[in-house]
Parts: structure tokens; sequence; C-alpha cells
């Protein structure tokens, strides 16, 4: 067993199990996919840590990372994926969430705003040969009206607050999953939809970086 693969080992096993994780199917993708194929060469060291990986140059707090493997697992377990869903991953990245959706979902619509980013996400996919993944790049804040609607979409990243453009994307009974920050504290959040309403119910505190495009927009006033 190489580096990588008992880190990976590790990473499961000290960070995913023991914090409730507990659907067989998300354990079993984090712990085969090369989660290091995910990230820049430079932070490749970095990959198993228990915290976001940058995935610029920079590293910058504001920039892009890919998010910590136990608030991803708890997400992506809380959105409920089941086999034959359509899943929209909203800053994809390198494609790693992509990659752990695609292995629970019929199909996933990869959303990436850096056409960098983007580009690697679709060597990295090919290089696995994951065939059930579409890469698009684009605004984030927009989604992918024409793949739609969506039975789960995964936002990578914490937000102020969710576009509506977002939530109309969602097929009837769809879940939406992200971390919403408020006043100075954050918490992962479930949307569901039902016909025109929209439920929100907090599961658990998490603290992970801004998904840049997110900011809530501050109000007019006279």
């Amino acid at each position: 067993m190489d580096n990588f693969s008992k880190a990976r080992l590790n990473m499961v096993e000290s960070q995913v199990r023991p914090n409730d994780v507990t659907d067989a199917r998300i354990i079993r993708a984090m712990g085969q996919l090369p989660r290091e194929k995910f990230v820049p060469q430079m932070w490749r060291h970095m990959a198993y840590l228990d915290e976001s990986i940058p995935l610029t140059s920079d590293g910058a707090e504001d920039g892009r990372h890919l998010v910590h493997a136990m608030v991803f697992a708890k997400l992506v377990q809380l959105a409920r994926v089941g086999d034959h869903d359509l899943v929209l991953d909203i800053g994809c990245g390198y494609g790693y969430s992509a990659a752990v959706l695609a292995q629970l979902a019929d199909s996933v619509i990869a959303l990436e705003s850096n056409s960098e980013l983007a580009s690697a996400a679709n060597v990295a996919l090919s290089d696995l040969e994951i065939g059930n993944i579409a890469v698009i790049e684009g605004d984030l804040t927009r989604g992918v009206v024409k793949e739609g609607p969506y039975n789960v979409i995964v936002l990578n990243g914490s937000v102020a607050e969710v576009p509506a453009a977002l939530f109309e994307q969602l097929a009837d009974g769809g879940r939406l999953v992200t971390v919403v920050r408020s006043g100075g504290r954050s918490a992962a959040c479930l949307f569901e939809k039902s016909g025109d309403l929209v439920d929100r119910r907090e599961a658990f505190d998490a603290r992970i970086p801004p998904l840049a495009g997110f900011e809530k927009i501050p109000e007019f006033q006279f």
C-alpha cells in the first residue's frame, strides 16, 4: 500500500466514519477515489489533511478550495443522493466532488466558472474513466438551466445566500445542500422543494471557505 493509499484509508477512518457518516456508498467512494489527483501538484501532499485544500496557486482564503472531506461527506449524506438522481455539482474545482457524486447518482452536471479548473477537472475525470459526468463552464450562481431540473444540487463552499435561480432548477422533491453563513456562525443546511415552496433545515455547524459570487446583495435603502 503506497503512502497516498494509507492516507486515504486514514481519512476515511479518522475523519469520515467518526463524524456520523453512515452511508456505505459514500464511504466506499471516498475510500476508492484518489483525492490527490484532484488538487494541483504543489498541494498533493495536503490532499488527505483534515482541512480545505487550495485549488489556486496563491492558496488565498477567498480563492477556490477542495472542501474538508468530513464536511463534504456529511453534506452529501444530507442530500440523500439516489442512484436514479440527476445532480448539479456547483464549483466542482478539479472534479473530486463530482467524482464522488457520480458513484452515487445516475449522472452529474459539474459546473465550474474557472476555465483552468474546468480543464483540470476534465483531465482528471477522463484519466479515471468516469463517464457519467459532464463538466460545464459557466456562472456558478446561475446554474445550468438547460440540463435541469435536478434532484440534487451541491454547492462546494459556504454562501451568504442561495440565489433563487438555483431553487428554480430543483425538481419537485429536490434537495440542495450547502453551508450558509449568517452573522458570526455558519451551518450546513438542507433545502427541500415541494411544489413552489422551499423548506430550509439546519443540520450541523460547519465552517468552510466561501464560494465566490454568493455574497449577500445589500438591500437598497432610501
